[in-house]
């Protein structure tokens, strides 16, 4: 593996770890506005969906991570 690869897989890993805490944050926040009950439902729809696109982009690089492998 050369350096300009592994810089690349370094900065790929740190992001998804920055988008996993995003999406802990995001699912905490929705946990705490459905338990206070008063929450504002197109707030919490609009939290849930940037939860779902968090989620599909880290599956994306984390697929990015996965070398190909040929049967």
């Amino acid at each position: 593996m050369n350096d300009t690869s592994e810089i690349d897989t370094g900065v790929t890993r740190a992001e998804v770890a920055r988008l996993r805490l995003e999406h802990h944050d995001l699912e905490t926040a929705i946990d705490a506005l459905l338990a206070i009950g008063a929450a504002d439902q197109l707030q919490i729809q609009r939290l849930k969906k940037r939860k779902l696109l968090l989620r599909d982009r880290i599956a994306y690089l984390e697929d990015q991570l996965t070398p190909d492998i040929i049967a």
